[in-house]
C-alpha cells in the first residue's frame, strides 16, 4: 500500500470527489481506497466564494470505501492548502448539516424576544381590506 495522498477523482458516473486516497496493488486488482470522500461545489453568493460540501455516499456511516480503476475516469493529487484546510474542517465539524464555512459565529443572527411576527392575523386582514376596499358608490358606476 502507497502513502496516503489528497486527491481530485472524476468518476465515469460524472461525479467529483475529493478524499484523502491510498492506493492498494497487493491483490489481483489494484483498488483505489477512499477515506471520508465528499462532493465539493463552489459557487459565489453577493461576490462572496463559499464552497459547500456533501458526504460522497450520505445515508452511510461508513468512512472508507474502494474503488476499482475502471470506475475512475482521471485522479489528480492536490496539494492546494486552502482545499485540503476547508476539507479537514469539515472532517473535524460535529455538525456537518452546516458546512464548515457556515458555521463561522459572526455569519448566526442570534434570536431574540424581538423577532417575530410584526402583527396578527386578525389585523393584517383588517389592515389590507381597508386598504383594498372600493367604495359602493364606485362598484355601481362600473356595472352600468
Amino acid at each position: 500500500m502507497e502513502e496516503e495522498f489528497y486527491a481530485i477523482i472524476k468518476l465515469i458516473s460524472g461525479e467529483e470527489v475529493f478524499a484523502l486516497v491510498s492506493i492498494d496493488d497487493s491483490g489481483d486488482e489494484p483498488v483505489i481506497i477512499l477515506q471520508s470522500p465528499v462532493t465539493m461545489k463552489t459557487f459565489n453568493h453577493h461576490g462572496t466564494s463559499l464552497v459547500k460540501i456533501k458526504p460522497w455516499v450520505e445515508m452511510s456511516t461508513e468512512d472508507i470505501f474502494v474503488i476499482r480503476y475502471d470506475k475512475i475516469i482521471t485522479m489528480t493529487e492536490t496539494s492546494d492548502q486552502k482545499i485540503i484546510q476547508v476539507y479537514d474542517r469539515y472532517l473535524n465539524d460535529d455538525d456537518n448539516d452546516e458546512g464548515p464555512l457556515l458555521k463561522n459565529s459572526s455569519s448566526r443572527v442570534n434570536i431574540s424576544q424581538k423577532m417575530g411576527y410584526l402583527t396578527s392575523v386578525e389585523e393584517a386582514r383588517r389592515h389590507l381590506e381597508d386598504m383594498f376596499k372600493i367604495p359602493p358608490k364606485d362598484i355601481d358606476k362600473d356595472v352600468k
